[in-house]
């Protein structure tokens, strides 16, 4: 009981921060602490997410008990309750997955060593120069007794895991080029080999890594207080804005309300609720009526295959990765690129000839106990999660509209399932959405607000956040499949 006391304490402070600190909008401190020349930090954001309005998060986490049950498990797994944690909670049946599933690969008996475990983060979500991941776990990694050395470049750490390199940067940005030979220069690398085991467990890590920084951008996760980025020591402005307004370029509310909706009026946005509803249901009568070919199931796929080829933002810029996260890989020019471009042809992976639930999983099971099935959970949680809503509407079947994001995602990782009908991706998402899922994906660290407010715009954030749940679990089950498929030829 004390120990949950304390959860709920801590997570009150990290909520209402501002309320401590001072100023309602920044957290300016007043009074007492000023007239002893104490510098005390001010958060420059507002609430855990830079997309969702604090407001909405606090009534979330306000209103349930089960909600604070988890808050305890993840403060007492953690000493801490992050950002990400504050965000996952719209969705607490997920959520309690996803921080059991996170606990056992980094506290729980493993092949890796605890600091080792902590540097693999660290590697995988420098990839997508996350630096809000690279921050959390320098902290874990030097608790856990890391060797600070390490922490000065990749070239510092032991040369078992400089070796991990390359598959940490094929796999976050390609992963179809991931073939056994990868494989055995790991476990054939004479002093400095992995065991099949060890390397298992360290995949495992490097595709959730990769994949909650999709998330940690896809929902605009704020900076920790006490982390770079996320406070300031400056003074609050003496105008009607605060400081952190400006730093993160928020006006006023009606002016954020006009821009963020990009002059579409409610009718506007209303209309395309209803317009998805209705080729729902156009969809599910045709499936009724007839099915196609698998010859045109082929080809539908091929089609948007290529299609998906042709997303990409008009926000497409080179992002330069800082310092303090670029030491942690190397190769920095390399990342994605779409799989047929510049004359490649990767063959498609058919499901039918090795998926997650006949194969992957019980791989992982067996040479990593216990993880496979709590990965599975995770997935299963994420793809199957709903409560039968979408925006204003109520009682409304919405597996078809999961199973057509949950499938662009495997497409445009060349993954493809001979029982699915790919016309129905074009139907179901447009075109703003197809740039938001393959940005999230494929290049997370372009994701901007624009993106997030241009889809979807009559839908809840908690909807939102949930697209990014089954975002983040298609593509890490997508590089998981590529990488025990290349496992399981080498062991063959």
């Amino acid at each position: 009981m004390r120990l949950a006391a304390a959860a709920n304490e801590a997570y009150a402070a990290s909520l209402a921060v501002s309320e401590l600190l001072g100023c309602r909008q920044c957290g300016g401190a007043r009074g007492q602490d000023e007239e002893l020349g104490i510098r005390i930090p001010r958060p420059l954001g507002h609430g855990p997410s830079r997309f969702i309005p604090e407001k909405e998060i606090l009534q979330v986490g306000s209103e349930d008990a089960q909600m604070h049950a988890l808050f305890a498990d993840s403060f007492a797994a953690l000493g801490r309750l992050d950002n990400i944690t504050l965000v996952m909670v719209f969705h607490p049946q997920y959520l309690e997955s996803f921080l059991k599933t996170q606990h056992y690969l980094l506290q729980m008996d493993g092949p890796l060593p605890l600091h080792y475990r902590h540097y693999i983060g660290i590697m995988a979500a420098a990839r997508h120069q996350c630096s809000y991941l690279v921050n959390l776990h320098v902290n874990d990694f030097l608790h856990v007794g890391g060797d600070p050395k390490w922490l000065n470049g990749l070239e510092n750490a032991p040369q078992k895991l400089q070796n991990l390199g390359e598959l940490n940067k094929v796999l976050a940005h390609r992963p179809w080029l991931i073939t056994k030979e990868h494989i055995e220069g790991l476990l054939k690398a004479e002093e400095h080999s992995w065991s099949l085991a060890e390397l298992v467990h360290a995949v495992v890590l490097l595709t959730h890594y990769h994949s909650l920084a999709s998330f940690t951008f896809g929902c605009g996760i704020s900076p920790e207080i006490h982390c770079d980025g996320g406070h300031t020591f400056r003074p609050p402005s003496v105008s009607n804005y605060c400081l952190c307004d400006i730093t993160n370029g928020n006006h006023s509310v009606d002016e954020v309300q006009i821009n963020s909706a990009g002059n579409i009026s409610v009718s506007d946005s209303f209309f395309e609720v209803e317009a998805l509803m209705e080729k729902m249901r156009q969809l599910q009568a045709c499936r009724d009526e007839e099915e196609a070919s698998q010859e045109e199931m082929a080809s539908r796929f091929e089609m948007e295959k290529r299609e998906s080829m042709f997303v990409f933002s008009s926000d497409d810029d080179e992002v330069t990765p800082t310092r303090d996260v670029s030491r942690h890989f190397e190769d920095t020019s390399y990342g994605y690129k779409d799989f047929s471009r510049h004359g490649m042809h990767v063959p498609t992976f058919r499901v039918q000839d090795y998926c997650w639930e006949d194969h992957g999983y019980s791989l992982v099971n067996r040479l990593y106990p216990d993880v496979g099935q709590l990965i599975d959970e995770k997935f299963h949680i994420a793809y199957n999660l709903t409560y039968n809503t979408m925006a204003m509407h109520k009682d409304v079947d919405t597996s078809m509209l999961r199973r057509a994001i949950w499938n662009y995602i495997h497409c445009m990782f060349g993954i493809r399932y001979d029982d699915y009908d790919y016309g129905e991706i074009n139907q179901l998402l447009d075109r703003s959405f197809k740039v938001y899922i393959k940005t999230v994906v494929c290049t997370p660290e372009k994701v901007t607000k624009r993106m997030y407010d241009s889809f979807w715009r009559q839908f809840k954030h908690s909807e939102k956040v949930h697209v990014n749940l089954l975002l983040i679990e298609a593509r890490m089950q997508a590089e998981l499949l590529y990488a025990l498929r290349a496992i399981t030829r080498y062991m063959t």
